[in-house]
């Protein structure tokens, strides 16, 4: 399953099947698995020319990383998604200390984030990997979440550090069941997930409409309230979920032999997930500390 929205689409590498990890990856002891289950078995790929990966794979073992240059490594991964998050940070802190809350700051945040949604549009629907691109969504996002943070810092003092280090722990937590096989990430899974990401922002879409026309009022399923509470944490969950998504994508294009330069995508993935959990983060920290 696939969809437009930048924060729901481009979660893996395959070109044609969706999800690389759900429709290509073998499982060990399977049935004998073709160069056709590789999304990188066309186009000179050096996987599917290696006569003993090709013996693995008959053999229902796992796939094997080839070792040659220009193929995507998990260090290739972890130094782009530094480079991206740190642009976020970057862009991030440089809001908070150049631009005071005031309406006029406001207005930037809300500039910046719909910058940085066509930023993520664009290179959504695109067949490879920008890093001009995503590093121009990076920036802007940080604008944005540079401004929020202050905002709510500035009613809740230390919501901000308190938000990240809820981030850190979801994404721990998760990587860790992740790693320790309690979640396996299979088509179904991800459909199931899919379907309630989906119907989840088309409610919240719906609430914000209620909203700008009045008829709910007090931002509505987004209220500083009990039940914006647990929004907030069904919010989180979900991305929680997509991280699930992140990784095995990760793992499946490291095996699969994926080009280096999927490796930004891989970045973009992380990004917009962490920067939707720290969002949500925020707001259920601010909504736990009260009016205070």
């Amino acid at each position: 399953m696939r969809s437009s929205n930048p924060v729901f689409s481009r979660r893996g590498f395959s070109r044609d099947n969706g999800y690389a990890g759900f429709n290509a990856a073998p499982q060990a002891g399977g049935p004998a698995v073709g160069t056709q289950a590789n999304p990188y078995a066309q186009g000179g790929n050096p996987y599917a020319q290696n006569p003993y990966a090709q013996q693995d794979l008959q053999q229902g073992a796992p796939p094997q990383a080839p070792v040659s240059t220009g193929r995507m490594t998990m260090d290739d991964v972890v130094m782009r998604s530094a480079m991206t998050l740190g642009t976020v940070t970057v862009g991030a802190i440089l809001a908070w200390a150049l631009l005071p809350v005031s309406s006029t700051s406001y207005g930037l945040a809300i500039g910046a984030a719909l910058v940085a949604f066509v930023l993520a549009m664009v290179q959504s629907f695109k067949r490879t990997a920008s890093p001009a691109l995503i590093l121009g969504y990076a920036a802007f996002e940080g604008v944005f979440l540079g401004v929020i943070s202050e905002m709510y810092n500035s009613r809740w003092s230390g919501a901000p550090f308190q938000a990240v280090l809820g981030t850190m722990a979801v994404s721990g937590a998760t990587l860790l069941v992740y790693k320790a096989g309690w979640i396996r990430v299979t088509a179904r899974y991800a459909r199931i997930g899919m379907t309630i990401a989906i119907a989840f922002v088309v409610v919240m879409a719906v609430n914000l409409l209620l909203v700008a026309f009045g008829v709910a009022g007090d931002g509505g399923l987004r209220s500083m309230s009990p039940l914006g509470a647990v929004v907030g944490i069904l919010a989180i969950l979900i991305g929680a979920f997509f991280l699930t998504l992140d990784f095995k994508q990760i793992e499946d294009g490291i095996a699969y032999g994926a080009p280096k330069e999927e490796a930004w995508l891989a970045a973009f993935g992380l990004t917009m997930t962490l920067v939707w959990i720290y969002v949500e983060m925020l707001r259920l920290v601010a909504i736990f500390s009260g009016d205070d």
